[in-house]
């Protein structure tokens, strides 16, 4: 976890990396939040025993939103900024899902602070490019450009 004041002293990280997150095991059971919250309930993430039989991943697989969605927990757990009142997704550039998330994946985040504009009323607009990576997994779950818009 890196630790900043204000948002001027986050700014110095524009073109570095953040620390490397946790690990999170993805269980069966957030998949199956995610499917209900999402109301997308393909056989593929929540019917285990067909999935065990009929995917070549043997098991279910989490959602490529699922990943996505982390995104923001996972930044969480790696910096913070004690001056901050505020912060809101604003969006995302360049999704891919390179490789499936079977259950009881670990999953961790890798980011860089990719770009820092000014917004009104004491805020910034951060673009982070984040590569969630999959425990001894040669490709990762989810590579995103992720922007948020950050408030003191």
């Amino acid at each position: 976890m890196r630790t900043f004041d204000t948002i001027a002293d986050f700014k110095t990280m524009l073109g570095k990396d953040l620390p490397t997150g946790n690990w999170y095991t993805v269980s069966q059971q957030m998949i199956n939040d995610f499917a209900n919250a999402t109301l997308d309930k393909q056989w593929i993430h929540v019917d285990e025993a067909r999935a065990e039989k009929e995917t070549p991943f043997k098991s279910t697989i989490a959602h490529g939103f699922m990943s996505v969605a982390m995104i923001s927990k996972l930044l969480e757990d790696v910096f913070s900024i004690r001056s901050l009142k505020m912060g809101l997704n604003y969006g995302l550039n360049r999704v891919r899902f390179p490789n499936p998330v079977p259950v009881n994946s670990q999953l961790r985040i890798h980011t860089t602070v990719k770009k820092i504009e000014d917004l009104d009323n004491n805020g910034i607009k951060v673009t982070f490019s984040c590569t969630i990576e999959i425990k001894n997994a040669a490709k990762p779950a989810c590579v995103a450009e992720f922007i948020a818009a950050l408030f003191e």
